[in-house]
């Protein structure tokens, strides 16, 4: 019979589903163990039930798709646990009962899967915890090993709040400001605006730059940009893409 799924969302990444595929064979087993003359549920007559069950409005919040044997991708539903349960319950009310068992325990496995290897009381499953928690640690080690370059490189011409001009940034990788200035302005990522540098908003967005606006002492609006850390290290990776950092 088929297992409930782990699925991840904004709200819960722990979230235990049943798919509408799923719950039809559930039931279909269910039937064929437990009645003399079961009769087959067809998935599309499970889907055209659903919003009369779950209402017009609610249903449409849990429509997603899954893939046949055969690779082809149809719609369907994937139910939290209240959802699944009402579903099961609209066929019978012992379905309904084991359903909601089914999840409940997914979802203290999930819950036993998540403690730390200090709080689990069996010793082999606390000793295979244990190695599962050094194994990522030891990933994650390695990846701040990938990454020490970039940070180091922040780190070493960031200070202060970490934000740079366009021409503290074109010193720092050693670029001639004009071809600095042909650079962004040719691939969309600054312009001048009122005699100051500004960036193109999709890139304000990606927090690449800081967005200064005020007054100027003579009574001028100014909106000057500058780059943030993370900024420098994604534009010192795209110099490098066309060999343009140390460009004299």
């Amino acid at each position: 019979m088929n297992m409930p799924i782990l699925t991840q969302s904004n709200s819960n990444k722990n979230q235990v589903t049943m798919s509408s595929p799923e719950i039809v064979d559930f039931i279909n087993e269910y039937r064929a163990k437990n009645e003399s003359n079961p009769v087959q549920l067809r998935h599309d007559s499970f889907m055209a039930k659903v919003p009369k069950v779950l209402g017009e409005n609610q249903s449409p919040k849990f429509i997603g798709d899954y893939k046949d044997a055969k690779g082809r991708t149809y719609p369907c539903y994937h139910f939290p646990k209240r959802e699944a349960c009402l579903m099961a319950m609209s066929y019978s009310y012992e379905l309904q009962a084991q359903v909601f068992d089914r999840m409940t325990a997914m979802e203290q496995h999930i819950a036993a899967q998540n403690l730390p290897s200090y709080a689990i009381e069996d010793p082999i499953e606390r000793a295979k915890k244990w190695i599962e928690e050094e194994k990522q640690k030891q990933a994650a080690i390695q990846q701040l090993e990938i990454q020490a370059p970039k940070v180091a490189f922040v780190d070493k011409y960031v200070a202060g709040n970490g934000n740079k001009t366009f021409r503290q940034v074109a010193k720092l990788l050693q670029i001639k400001e004009y071809k600095f200035r042909e650079f962004l302005e040719s691939n969309r990522i600054m312009y001048k605006l009122n005699g100051e540098w500004t960036a193109y908003q999709n890139h304000v967005d990606a927090k690449r730059f800081h967005v200064k606006t005020g007054v100027s002492d003579s009574g001028h609006a100014f909106n000057h940009a500058l780059f943030t850390p993370k900024g420098i290290e994604w534009i010192a990776g795209e110099l490098a893409k066309f060999n343009l950092r140390g460009a004299a």
